[in-house]
């Protein structure tokens, strides 16, 4: 991948998300990162501090061959730009257009992964405003009460009751117009990384003290969260989950790299909650902490997934 080097990488960042926080510290990592591996490398930080131009304007006037795309929710995630890159010819690492909105919007997802067979945990979605009398008929407390299009558990709730869940559903309803209300599972929560089309091994997550959900303190603020590395699964059902987790990765046409997040019922069963196709890249992220159970360190890590959107690059022409 000598060539590779010769070129410049775009790492493209920030972005105007719920999680421009987030993208921030993951694109400032995977930036050093490919610097430390030898490659030249511009920062796009889109709609960040000093940018005079539209994102559109500032991709376009920025001199780069391919990106890596270190952008969380909103338009960095949904496709809109995965597809700009695609109309500037430009390689890009991760899913296609279709594939990331299709990833990005849970209740579409779990539609259709309820018409192939991929279980996923009960649900009804609200465009618009939600009917609180249909959720009361037809779901059994406690629910989960999340936005349909946005990541790292921004906006979620547990409603234990029908005394919360007006407050939880305008919560939600700050973030996305179409809302989630979906059964809650009480057992064990796993996620399964998925880089070049191989799982890596489940890590299980425990919430910190004080968080009855992995939410996005537990994920990116508190210093109490436990990963489980062994999951904790026998050697079966870690094998089991990684072939779940293959499966709805794929279903959706995904490439390149990303992260099937995954329960456990109380029967022993494994239902599917999301794919994510730009998954963290934080000190506290998980497919860095997957790959580093496997041997690989994080500047590794990054090259193989810069390197892969390459090779696809290459072979698509």
């Amino acid at each position: 991948m000598s060539l590779l080097k010769e070129k410049t990488v775009a790492v493209i960042y920030g972005g105007r998300s719920a999680e421009r926080e987030v993208s921030l510290e993951s694109g400032t990592r995977v930036a050093q990162a490919l610097v430390n591996k030898g490659y030249q490398v511009v920062k796009v930080d889109l709609y960040g501090e000093g940018a005079k131009q539209d994102p559109v304007k500032q991709l376009m006037n920025t001199d780069f061959d391919m990106a890596f795309i270190a952008l969380h929710g909103g338009e960095g995630e949904d496709g809109r730009v995965q597809a700009l890159l695609d109309m500037l010819e430009k390689p890009y690492t991760g899913s296609l257009p279709l594939a990331s909105g299709f990833a990005m919007d849970k209740a579409l997802t779990k539609r259709f992964w309820q018409g192939i067979g991929i279980p996923t945990p009960n649900y009804l979605c609200f465009s618009g405003e939600p009917n609180i009398d249909q959720i009361n008929q037809e779901m059994s407390y406690p629910l989960i009460i999340k936005p349909s299009r946005e990541g790292s558990t921004i906006g979620i709730s547990k409603v234990n009751d029908a005394s919360e869940l007006e407050k939880a559903l305008m919560d939600a309803k700050r973030y996305d117009s179409d809302i989630l209300v979906e059964e809650f599972v009480s057992g064990p929560e796993f996620t399964v990384a998925i880089i070049d089309d191989v799982a890596y091994a489940p890590i299980g997550l425990k919430p910190a003290q004080g968080h009855a959900l992995y939410d996005y303190e537990a994920k990116y603020l508190a210093d109490d969260t436990e990963y489980l590395l062994p999951c904790g699964l026998s050697d079966d059902l870690e094998l089991e989950i990684q072939a779940l987790a293959l499966d709805a990765y794929r279903s959706l046409n995904c490439r390149g790299w990303g992260r099937v997040d995954i329960m456990q019922t109380e029967d022993g069963c494994f239902t599917v909650l999301e794919v994510n196709t730009s998954p963290g890249m934080t000190s506290h992220s998980l497919v860095p902490m997957a790959a580093a159970y496997a041997g690989i360190n994080y500047d590794d890590l990054v090259e193989m997934i810069i390197i892969k959107a390459w090779q696809e690059a290459i072979e698509a022409q």
